[in-house]
């Protein structure tokens, strides 16, 4: 095998090797040999973010002077690249680097650098006349590049995630219609529970997605103010005082986010990661309720002769490999274990945000890996969940209805006209002498024929009002 063909760099630290072809130099090589910790590279809206606020800088800096012309040019030409999918190799620092993301803003401005002076006509790793840092990184610091990235990054991953949930709403609701008039048996503590429809369920899962929704654009809605131009601690530094407001003009334009706000306290956003902490316990929130969900419905199609069998999912792959003809509820399953995926990921993000001190927080890299995975994830799974499997849920309206008229629970609509008391002697019989609860009144002789029928009215116990076969105050105690 030929040796990698290298070429020298030096830092502050001295001499290293680093692979000629690399865009990326010394600076990003160290981190390579420093974190060889999981094997995985930035996420891709890690990498598109910041070469954003790279760009931006150089078109601010353009436009105030402190940037020749040609060299922001330069820049603005490498970014672009970059953002039309070109050289994504090269960003190769792991997710779990050294403290405040220095190590990736190092590898974006050098990626820049070298590939910016490529298009001015001289080599890799000259670093002139652009330099990573003089140049790329000018009136920047890692300390506010990297909380502005996660921002950047979260609102553009948003309108992803918003049209999934939208989807899977759409697709709850839809169920929610159609099932309406299936009565089937209502569960609470796993045991029988008074009649509930099929099309209330689902249309209250569309309700619990929306109001998920609700709190995932609430959180996110604090991530568009941007403490850009905060420096090296928020007070800004080195740079000039236009730089705040063109760098949102700017944002704005490149990343079409309408919403980026210039934030009022540059110090705030650079001390406090609660913003994106906020956000990532909204994905929790998401990530409980969705889990819910999908464990319902592995209860309701259990079976299908030992189980509930209420529902029918759609069949995507053998459930076996030794039992024929098995079909699993594969969708359900998949949601379940990425929502627990999710609930770790908050659980990291919290804890590393609780552990910033004084003006920085150095545990950003892991916050914005995990927020933006948990965001890639649950978009997919959702999206999966609403096109794969709830869109073809069908009702197994024959054991809804087997199963509601078997309910011991049914005896509670008993109560008003015979006590507490007698109805829960009936629900007891009903289940020790396995008969129906409206056979043995019928044949008790506990409600007249016609009363009895009103009285279990199944569809009408569904409803608000009191079971009883009369209304309002004529119904008896």
């Amino acid at each position: 095998m030929n040796p990698v063909a290298t070429r020298i760099e030096k830092d502050p630290l001295g001499e290293l090797s680093v692979p000629a072809e690399a865009l990326y130099g010394v600076q990003t090589m160290r981190a390579v040999q420093n974190f060889p910790i999981s094997g995985l590279r930035p996420l891709e809206p890690f990498i598109i973010a910041q070469v954003w606020i790279k760009k931006a800088a150089a078109m601010t800096h353009r436009d105030t002077g402190r940037l020749d012309a040609r060299l922001a040019d330069a820049i603005v030409a490498a970014a672009d690249e970059v953002l039309d999918g070109g050289h994504r190799e090269q960003f190769v620092v792991d997710p779990y680097q050294a403290g405040a993301g220095t190590s990736h803003n190092m590898n974006v401005n050098e990626v820049l650098a070298n590939r910016a002076n490529e298009l001015l006509g001289r080599a890799r790793g000259t670093y002139s006349p652009v330099h990573p840092n003089d140049h790329v990184n000018l009136a920047q610091s890692t300390n506010d590049t990297i909380p502005t990235n996660i921002r950047l990054a979260v609102l553009r991953q948003l309108p992803a995630m918003l049209a999934a949930i939208d989807a899977l709403h759409g697709a709850l609701a839809q169920k929610g219609v159609a099932f309406d008039d299936i009565v089937k048996a209502g569960r609470t503590h796993l045991q029988d529970a008074m009649p509930i429809r099929l099309g209330q369920e689902f249309t209250a899962y569309a309700g619990t997605i929306a109001r998920c929704r609700k709190r995932v654009v609430e959180a996110a809605d604090y991530l568009n103010d941007l403490g850009i131009g905060g420096s090296a601690v928020g007070t800004g530094v080195t740079v000039e005082p236009e730089y705040p407001a063109l760098m949102n003009t700017h944002l704005r334009s490149i990343t079409g986010i309408a919403t980026l706000r210039i934030g009022s306290d540059r110090i705030q956003l650079m001390q406090s990661m609660g913003d994106a902490a906020a956000f990532s316990a909204s994905l929790r929130g998401l990530a409980l309720d969705l889990s819910k969900i999908a464990s319902d419905l592995r209860l309701m199609v259990s079976g299908p002769r030992t189980g509930l069998d209420e529902i029918v999912l759609p069949a995507v792959q053998p459930g076996s490999s030794i039992m024929p003809g098995k079909v699993n509820p594969s969708i359900p399953e998949m949601v379940n274990q990425v929502c627990f995926q999710v609930i770790g990921c908050d659980t990291t993000v919290a804890i590393a945000a609780e552990h910033g001190q004084l003006e920085l927080n150095v545990m950003m890299p892991v916050i914005a890996h995990n927020v933006l995975f948990s965001m890639q994830i649950l978009t997919n799974a959702i999206a999966v969940f609403a096109s794969r499997c709830v869109v073809g849920i069908v009702a197994n309206v024959a054991m809804c209805e087997y199963w509601v008229e078997r309910s011991a629970a049914l005896a509670t609509a008993l109560m008003p006209r015979i006590g507490y008391a007698a109805a829960a002697e009936i629900s007891k019989r009903s289940v020790r002498e396995g008969t129906l609860i409206r056979e043995l009144v019928a044949r008790d002789g506990l409600l007249p024929p016609a009363e009895l029928d009103a009285v279990l009215d199944l569809r009408r116990m569904t409803d608000i009002g009191v079971p009883s076969g009369k209304r309002g105050s004529d119904a008896g105690g």
